[in-house]
């Protein structure tokens, strides 16, 4: 997988974890015990050395003690599985076969690449008189006993979230045997996980071409499909999985996702619905799905209910907090606070959870007011959500520098009068949090625009110029956009226009809202020498503080650091610049604060850039009923406001790192 990352150096706490590990498979069990309870004065949360202590306490009979580990080790790391599997053990050893069953039926459902479990699992259910489980968990012990030993032990790696670990172990395993199926399709999940989705596509089509009825491969590339934003190919497989197994939950669910990415959201309602009345097992999941169709549609009261919903099927469950307060108009109850806090402050809650209920806690804070404790949940959810992230700032200015050298005045003229000469797209660009839903509310009330999405077929076209590489190496793009014919110029602006057709109705123009396109305008231009673009830019300080109080969904890495954000948007500006010297009148620039103090002179503006006739429905933006997807969409639903031009302000004693970071950008 070529652009995932090289190995770090084994720094020395690994290297003891390892030597205990070994002289436990020595059996040599009291020595381990001492290596890893020494390690843990030095590191008191490290998972590994936390496992070791209590194996090597339950296999030296200290089992009370061994599961005291596991308790300190639960509320640490929740989600490994491992840690239920040694409660297994323990419960096992004491002769309390429930609560054993009870652990293993954990430790699997987290990792189901746990052959002892399995094993343990059939006699212990066999031996209760639950024959049907009993035989389930011999169909997968003996399942797992076929696979090659490398295999298992990628599979455990990937369920505990080693990525990297496990895909080393697969690509030497497929060294020797490379068209083994699991393998195969082990690597394509691995894929996913590290964002190296065109290796993953392949991997999982090439799977299906082995073994076509090989249904959860088939799931898996329905889920890399729709991670690449082709959801009209990702519905039709999503079909085939529900013609061959119509009451499969996991396959339901995947279709209305499908659904949800083609714009379908009263197909996928009424999909998820029929779900929740089914009973399910994590009934939070579906309510939340449920409400964010709703508020797409501009359902909020219904949107609403459904996000307390989730939040009363599971208190923990950050992402219902966090999206009540995304829709930018919620206000939390005192009580909701209350147990927003506590849920925050309990230990064994979830990183992702804590993250998302640290963001709604900074926004309830602000809405209340009380700045300086929103800012510290601000920046403890940023600081959770960047342990979670690989951005690397100088990639991006690296790029910037390729585009500048690359994309010149001279490189322009010489392919004048190449590519589709469509007008139809209109691109909106910039930065997230910009003001760019607010311009394609807008323009979607015209009669000629139609209002699509965020669309990835820009991206996915510099996916495939840069073919396949390390993350660190130099790219392919943009360097070869000098070396593409006229013939692929056209060829892949008519690839543009077709494959965005899924999105459109009959009117003449549309719209492309993906902000990161900023840094491919000069592809944009050799493809589509007639499309429109719009900058939606927004004032330094106040456009990068809001994206630090923003959770995205994925993507946007650079957000999670008031250093990072400040120097993308440096970047950004750089190269805007720049295409305004080499493309001039190619790109508009509608600055927010100014669309929002004097809106019909700046609509009127921007329709005149479009060559549109001006039409009063687009000062009335928010009457028009359509789906948006993106954290406005409450917002155009309202008249224009000026309350957000200044918010910023409220936090400016600790926005010093931002200020530095932005130079002479940020301004008084």
């Amino acid at each position: 997988m070529a652009a995932a990352q090289s190995q770090p150096p084994v720094s020395r706490v690994e290297a003891e974890v390892r030597r205990a590990r070994a002289l436990m498979e020595q059996r040599q069990f009291a020595p381990a015990l001492a290596l890893a309870q020494t390690l843990l004065a030095e590191v008191p949360e490290n998972r590994d050395v936390l496992y070791l202590i209590a194996a090597g306490e339950r296999y030296l009979g200290r089992i009370p003690e061994a599961l005291r580990t596991l308790a300190r080790l639960e509320a640490l790391h929740p989600q490994y599985a491992r840690l239920f599997q040694e409660r297994g053990h323990c419960y096992r050893s004491l002769g309390s076969s429930a609560a054993a069953i009870a652990a293993y039926q954990r430790a699997v459902a987290l990792n189901e690449a746990l052959p002892a479990s399995w094993k343990a699992l059939q006699e212990l259910l066999r031996a209760a008189g639950r024959n049907a489980e009993a035989e389930h968990a011999r169909a997968l012990a003996e399942y797992l006993a076929r696979l090659p030993p490398p295999i298992i032990s990628a599979s455990s790696l990937f369920a505990e979230g080693e990525f990297l670990n496990a895909e080393q172990i697969v690509r030497q395993f497929l060294q020797t045997q490379p068209d083994h199926i699991e393998g195969m399709r082990l690597l394509g999940r691995i894929g996913m996980k590290l964002d190296v989705l065109d290796d993953a596509e392949f991997l999982l089509e090439s799977v299906l071409v082995f073994a076509p009825d090989y249904h959860a491969a088939r799931y898996d590339y329905v889920e890399v499909l729709c991670q690449r934003h082709k959801y009209a190919q990702a519905l039709k497989e999503a079909q085939r999985l529900r013609q061959w197994e119509p009451k499969n939950r996991n396959f339901r669910i995947l279709y209305a996702n499908a659904c949800v990415g083609l714009g379908d959201h009263e197909r996928a309602l009424a999909m998820y619905r029929e779900l929740l009345g089914d009973a399910p097992q994590n009934p939070q999941e579906l309510h939340l799905s449920i409400a964010h169709a709703l508020k797409t549609l501009g359902r909020q009261p219904e949107a609403i209910a459904a996000y307390r919903a989730a939040a009363a099927a599971q208190p923990s469950f950050g992402d219902a907090y966090w999206s009540l307060a995304n829709l930018k108009t919620y206000r939390f109850t005192e009580e909701e606070l209350t147990r927003m806090r506590a849920e925050e402050a309990r230990a064994g809650v979830s990183l992702i959870d804590r993250c998302h209920l640290c963001f709604a806690l900074g926004k309830a804070l602000e809405d209340r007011a009380a700045y300086a404790e929103s800012f510290q949940y601000y920046e403890r959810g940023n600081e959770l959500k960047k342990t979670e992230t690989r951005y690397k700032p100088g990639l991006l200015e690296r790029d910037v520098r390729l585009q500048i050298s690359v994309c010149t005045s001279e490189l322009f003229t010489a392919r004048q009068g190449v590519g589709c000469a469509r007008p139809d797209p209109i691109f909106i660009v910039g930065l997230p949090r910009a003001g760019s839903t607010l311009i394609e509310q807008i323009l979607a009330s015209h009669s000629r625009v139609e209002g699509t999405m965020e669309l990835a077929d820009i991206p996915r076209l510099v996916q495939h110029l840069n073919g396949r590489h390390h993350l660190d190496a130099p790219p392919r793009y943009p360097a070869v956009l000098p070396e593409l014919t006229a013939e692929q110029l056209q060829r892949y602006g008519e690839k543009f226009i077709a494959d965005t057709q899924v999105y459109r109705t009959d009117k003449p123009y549309f719209i492309d809202k993906m902000p990161n396109n900023f840094r491919h305008i000069g592809l944009i231009h050799l493809i589509l020498p007639n499309a429109k673009i719009i900058d939606a830019r927004r004032e330094p300080m106040a456009c990068c503080f809001s994206n630090f109080k923003q959770l995205f969904a994925s993507g946007q890495e650079f957000t999670y650091s008031l250093e990072d954000i400040g120097r993308y948007y440096r970047a950004y500006v750089e190269l805007m610049a720049h295409w305004d010297a080499v493309l001039p009148g190619t790109v508009l620039r509608v600055q927010h604060e100014q669309l929002v103090e004097d809106f019909e002179p700046s609509v009127r503006r921007i329709l005149d850039f479009l060559g549109l006739e001006f039409e009063s429905a687009c000062l009335e933006f928010y009457k028009t009923e359509r789906s948006v997807r993106t954290a406005s969409s409450e917002q155009v639903r309202q008249p224009i406001y000026r309350e957000g031009l200044e918010q910023w302000r409220n936090f400016e004693p600790w926005l010093g790192p931002l200020r530095v970071a932005l130079g002479d950008l940020a301004g008084s």
